[in-house]
């Protein structure tokens, strides 16, 4: 969980630097948001066709690390749905739960009180919206 919060971050940063430079704003001292005073200078002449390809490959990279961020973004939102719904459970004690999940998949792990508790921390999860399957690796105390 803390490696997609991680690249979720990282990528944002990208897309946020991505888009500062190909913008070509500035903000100055005040704060204020203003365009560049003057366009850079070159020497000679710029290959356009080049420039277009390599922006071409920056915004499918832009692209894909936003597709990624979504699917991270959607699996911690199902994470949350879940380990809410143990945290207001009288049987099951969330805390000792932990949850993973990749496509609607969910494995859960960590220790449980009893039988009554694993079979409703079980029922839970897969009673919440989005879960396709569960798979249960919960122990026993």
């Amino acid at each position: 969980m803390f490696r997609a919060l991680l690249k979720l971050i990282v990528i944002v940063a990208l897309v946020a630097a991505a888009a500062a430079f190909f913008l070509g704003y500035r903000i100055g001292d005040d704060g204020v948001v203003r365009p560049a005073e003057a366009p850079v200078a070159t020497t000679g002449s710029v290959d356009v066709t080049k420039a277009r390809e390599t922006a071409a490959v920056v915004g499918e990279k832009l692209a894909t690390g936003a597709n990624e961020a979504q699917r991270a973004l959607a699996e911690m939102s199902l994470q949350a749905k879940i380990k809410s719904k143990m945290a207001l459970d009288e049987l099951v004690k969330a805390s000792d739960i932990n949850i993973d999940s990749a496509n609607g998949k969910v494995t859960l792990t960590g220790t449980v009180g009893s039988e009554a508790a694993r079979a409703r921390a079980v029922q839970l999860a897969r009673e919440t919206a989005g879960v396709t399957s569960v798979t249960d690796r919960l122990v026993v105390r």
